[in-house]
């Protein structure tokens, strides 16, 4: 199944149209369960949320928010995923602390990976296996066709591991970091993917590809041949 692809002038359209988009999915009043990513357009997507919300008085009060990944650094550190949401999202929009859960990536990563999974099934629904059911991920895209914290060149026995956080040493750095794992990517409900950036053209076209031909090789097109309900928004010209 291949992913819907809507293609845009630039970062500011893209940011404004896939908050759009999060924001249409949000439902009136029942519990939703969202996780978000980092990256270079993640600021951008969040004041773009703020500036809708606030515009359609949209309540935000029902929604959970998780983290598809974050960096082994203390919650203030610049390079922290939750500093950016915390300061760009849920200070804006008076987010109640109860409603944010984030991965404590200042602790051991073993634990913090544990600790991550414990909460997301607390609260999530579960599949039959067990598997914690978000109704949407956002997902970025790397360089190298990475996605959250999932990087090429991993063992086929990690691709299949049913866990749903697990530490990981990335190619980038920061090295530690902790990432959601396939498994609760193939049963999210919906997956966006913000592919933003000129130098990324390639490997976006290559993912594509790779969907296209059923043969997922990188980490994105891995997670967006297994989901029947994905989106990706580029700044890319095709």
């Amino acid at each position: 199944m291949s992913p819907r692809v809507q293609t845009f002038s630039g970062a500011q359209e893209l940011a404004e149209a896939a908050a759009h988009h999060f924001v249409d999915a949000i439902p009136q009043r029942a519990a939703f369960h969202v996780a978000l990513s980092g990256g270079r357009i993640a600021k951008t997507f969040y004041d773009a949320i703020v500036q809708i919300v606030r515009s359609e008085s949209q309540h935000v009060d029902h929604i959970h928010f998780f983290f598809a990944d974050e960096r082994c650094v203390p919650p203030t550190d610049p390079e922290s995923n939750f500093i950016t949401a915390r300061q760009s999202l849920f200070d804006p929009l008076h987010i109640r602390s109860g409603q944010i859960h984030r991965i404590h990536g200042e602790i051991d990563d073993g634990y913090a990976a544990q600790e991550a999974e414990a909460e997301l099934c607390r609260i999530a629904p579960l599949d039959p296996n067990g598997t914690p059911i978000l109704d949407l991920v956002i997902l970025g895209m790397g360089e190298d066709g990475h996605t959250a914290s999932l990087f090429p060149g991993e063992s086929e026995s990690l691709i299949k591991d049913t866990a749903v956080y697990r530490a990981v040493t990335a190619v980038k750095p920061p090295p530690r970091r902790i990432t959601i794992g396939y498994a609760p990517l193939r049963v999210a409900r919906q997956l966006v993917v913000l592919a933003s950036g000129k130098g990324k053209e390639p490997v976006l076209r290559e993912v594509l590809k790779q969907v296209s031909q059923g043969a997922p090789k990188v980490p994105l097109a891995r997670v967006l041949h297994a989901h029947e309900n994905a989106v990706v928004f580029g700044d890319i010209a095709f």
